[in-house]
């Protein structure tokens, strides 16, 4: 198979598909790899790094597009990128498309085979594989860039997160203990803050008690409860997660009038919509804006601040996917592997997963695999 990796051309966006070394992979298994020109210079990544590695460096986006059976991105195909998509041409990448109705409209009229890495499912249907190590980033950055812009000159209220002698550490509320909420949680620890996770599984609230122990407060998530623990809070960070599907409006614009001025959101969940109801997507280059007091950061590819240890994260991970992909074809794949149909997400201009559909109100197949039939 002839597989493409442009170059990512979102905003502040650094990361690449395809490193020097699965490069390799994917050759030494047979198969040839386009890359275009300068995709990992800025990780540093030249293309004679690939050239050695075995691929082939072309000038164009176009190029890439045209010549490869398979395109591996990073972040969803801007509009123009779907433009360029083609009949059965297999897109392996982000997708995010539950907010995003444009795209998902731009990929049905392409009929090309549209596969989400954050819908593929691990063994037994648990987890979310090439989601995790994405999730992870964006978990321990979202402390990171909050305990930042907690500080006063940057428009905080002036909390120092692990306090000092005279004044109490900062507040953090961390609502959703999955992979991204766990990790946020474990770093704002680290950094010797109050922190409070609200979660509604029964069985993520035993673990991360017995992970924790009493270095954190694990609360049953109900609105009461956020309520009343949002109005003490210095940093809030948004980790819920409902794969596929747009991430549900937790805290709204009236509770904001609750916080104290200055306090921080983040919210981990903008690729899906966002879970503040005040949320829109904001860029690396411009993070923040403030509403009702409260300072918002909503980046959109939060993992994009450090794009040399997510692109190998990332890498990692993705591989064996689609080294899969590449040698059996995505119709066996998506008719031998449950994990794969659920990452399916737009084939030949229909969409395949219902979240997404509901999301985006729009019908769906509910049996994709009578599409590799």
């Amino acid at each position: 198979m002839i597989i493409g990796v442009p170059k990512e051309i979102k905003i502040q966006e650094y990361r690449v598909g395809l490193v020097p070394l699965s490069v390799r992979e994917f050759v030494a298994q047979g198969h040839e790899v386009n890359i275009e020109t300068n995709a990992g210079l800025s990780i540093g990544f030249s293309d004679d790094d690939y050239r050695n590695a075995g691929a082939k460096i072309l000038k164009t986006a176009e190029e890439i597009f045209q010549t490869s059976e398979m395109i591996i991105k990073v972040k969803e195909p801007q509009l123009h990128e779907c433009a360029m998509l083609r009949e059965g041409q297999i897109l392996f990448t982000y997708l995010h498309l539950a907010p995003d109705p444009k795209q998902a409209q731009a990929l049905i009229d392409s009929n090309c085979v549209a596969i989400a890495y954050e819908t593929v499912t691990g063994e037994k249907g648990r987890g979310l594989p090439l989601l995790e190590p994405m999730s992870v980033v964006a978990g321990r950055l979202s402390v990171q860039e909050g305990s930042h812009f907690l500080q006063k000159h940057c428009g905080g209220l002036g909390r120092l997160m692990g306090g000092v002698s005279g004044a109490s550490p900062a507040k953090v509320l961390v609502i959703g203990g999955g992979i991204s909420g766990f990790n946020a949680a474990d770093v704002a620890v680290g950094m010797g803050a109050n922190v409070t996770i609200l979660e509604r599984s029964e069985e993520k609230i035993q673990m991360l008690e017995d992970y924790f122990g009493d270095k954190v407060t694990v609360l049953f998530s109900d609105r009461e409860t956020l309520v009343s623990v949002l109005k003490e809070s210095d940093l809030v960070i948004g980790a819920v997660l409902i794969p596929g599907a747009a991430a549900p409006k937790l805290v709204t614009k009236d509770m904001l009038k609750t916080m104290k001025k200055g306090a921080v959101l983040v919210d981990i969940a903008i690729d899906q919509g966002g879970c503040f109801e005040t949320s829109h997507a904001t860029t690396h280059d411009n993070p923040i804006y403030e509403v009702e007091g409260i300072i918002h950061y909503c980046v959109a590819n939060m993992p994009g601040a450090v794009p040399l240890s997510s692109a190998l994260a990332l890498n990692h991970v993705v591989l064996p996917y689609a080294l899969k992909l590449a040698n059996k074809g995505w119709k066996a794949c998506m008719l031998e592997d449950t994990a794969f149909r659920e990452g399916l997400n737009v084939c030949h201009g229909k969409i395949t997963n219902k979240d997404v559909a509901e999301s985006l109100k729009m019908d769906y197949i509910k049996n994709p695999s009578q599409l590799a039939a």
